[in-house]
């Protein structure tokens, strides 16, 4: 049983923070318990979707014994590989797309809002050359 504690999502990376009562491993008939003693997290690669800190021991622990264990030890578990992806897929996926033409027509809203608001001032201000340039402006763009 694997549950994150938390994820932190980086721009290069996925953390999957590990928690004493979230992770827990059977080693033959026995059940131990994740202790953050020395390793906390899980670390996947956003490019390579790889786990990049194998070399990090974890501590599991049942009553007073305990166990290290590398995360590349961990790895030869099938069902800690299933774990750690379905974990990290939820957050390798999210990469956000651009629409340029949602990006042009605000680009081009704002503009047209701010030769308005330079007409009001205009107005406001009684410039008739400044008026007229701007209307002349907003004929021709708009």
């Amino acid at each position: 049983m694997l549950k994150p504690f938390y994820v932190k999502h980086e721009e290069n990376c996925i953390r999957i923070m590990l928690a004493y009562q979230y992770f827990s491993i059977h080693f033959g008939d026995d059940l131990y318990q994740f202790t953050p003693i020395e390793g906390r997290e899980i670390v996947v690669d956003r490019k390579t979707k790889k786990i990049t800190n194998v070399n990090d021991v974890l501590v599991f622990q049942k009553g007073k014994h305990m166990m290290q264990i590398t995360i590349q030890e961990l790895l030869d578990l099938p069902d800690f590989v299933t774990h750690v992806h379905s974990i990290a897929s939820r957050y390798l996926n999210r990469k956000k797309s651009i629409n340029m033409k949602t990006i042009d027509k605000l680009i081009h809203e704002l503009e047209r809002e701010n030769a308005m608001r330079l007409i009001d001032q205009a107005l406001d201000k009684q410039d008739e050359p400044g008026f007229i340039e701007l209307s002349s402006y907003l004929k021709q763009h708009f």
